[in-house]
């Protein structure tokens, strides 16, 4: 993987394209995982790239940023699957704050990469975010709202890693007599 700007535009558009279907508002919550090894074509966990990581938050911050939306990256098993967060977001949804600084292997390429690019970086153990990205199959299933909605966008695949993508929306109670519109 050479080119470092093709991958941060690609997720960036990526990023666009889910926060229009999704219909995200500011202040709202994306998690995202990654895998750079999958993005490299190797088994997920096998070749760490914090060069790949940093491109992939690049594309994911602009698009962030740009939507007034949070970033929560998924740190890997190793970490319990925790999120590197910006610290007002953790305030702002109340989520208690663990202590660890994600590393390459230990944590992950996207999590490390988040958590020297974002202002001021805490990890929480879990949250629920409005809409998720996951590059390589790294389930962030956990860490989205009930109830998951599948997602198809143009970009299928960030390099040679599978790109999944999901919005939320509120459960629908009641049963045969109940009225959702």
């Amino acid at each position: 993987m050479d080119n470092y700007h093709d991958l941060t535009a690609t997720v960036q558009a990526a990023a666009e394209e889910l926060f229009a279907v999704a219909g995200l508002q500011p202040g709202q919550i994306l998690v995202a995982g990654c895998s750079t090894s999958e993005i490299m074509g190797q088994r997920i966990g096998s070749a760490s790239s914090l060069e790949i990581g940093r491109a992939v938050v690049a594309g994911l911050l602009a698009a962030t940023n740009r939507a007034q939306v949070y970033l929560a990256a998924q740190c890997c098993e190793h970490l319990n699957r925790a999120l590197v967060i910006e610290a007002g977001a953790a305030r702002l949804y109340n989520l208690p704050v663990v202590t660890v600084v994600p590393a390459p292997k230990a944590g992950g390429s996207l999590a490390t990469a988040t958590y020297a690019a974002l202002h001021r970086p805490v990890v929480v153990a879990s949250l629920q975010a409005h809409a998720g990205l996951d590059i390589g199959a790294t389930l962030i299933g956990m860490h989205l709202r009930p109830v998951a909605v599948p997602v198809r966008l143009a970009v299928k695949a960030v390099g040679a890693a599978p790109l999944t993508a999901a919005r939320t929306r509120p459960p629908l109670i009641g049963g045969e007599r109940a009225v959702y519109k």
